[in-house]
């Protein structure tokens, strides 16, 4: 398979693999070679995958989303680190990508309450005419 791995400011990754092992919101799942075409979104977590020469390879990512369809398995996330100590990757995903995420999301809730204030108040004044 030809795995490639998107960021935002470009390819972090591109090589031939003989299997990927990725974390959904569901568990872990592994693709092989002859897997059916497949699209999964990835929740922070360890990534990796096997090269040809058999070397494990290890990747703390982000959200995002991996697409595997025919011999190409792409992913696409915010972040990614590469690394080949797995307790330092395990710490990575734990103390800056989960915690970025929970952050995001109360970003994301005071956001939303602004948005629906403006709308009420606009509201308001369309019925004030």
């Amino acid at each position: 398979m030809h795995l490639k791995i998107l960021l935002p400011a470009g390819v972090l990754l591109e090589e031939e693999v003989e299997k990927v092992t990725a974390e959904a919101q569901n568990g872990y799942f592994t693709m092989l070679p002859r897997h059916i075409d497949f699209v999964a979104a990835l929740v922070p977590g360890i990534f990796s995958y096997l090269t040809p020469a058999g070397e494990e390879r290890y990747l703390a990512v982000d959200d995002g989303i991996v697409v595997k369809q025919g011999g190409q398995v792409y992913v696409s996330t915010a972040r990614a680190v590469p690394g080949e100590d797995l307790a330092y990757l395990q710490e990575t995903v734990e103390n800056e990508l989960k915690v970025l995420g929970e952050s995001e999301k109360k970003a994301r809730t005071v956001m939303s309450r602004l948005e629906a204030d403006t709308l009420r108040r606009f509201t308001r004044l369309g019925g004030e005419r």
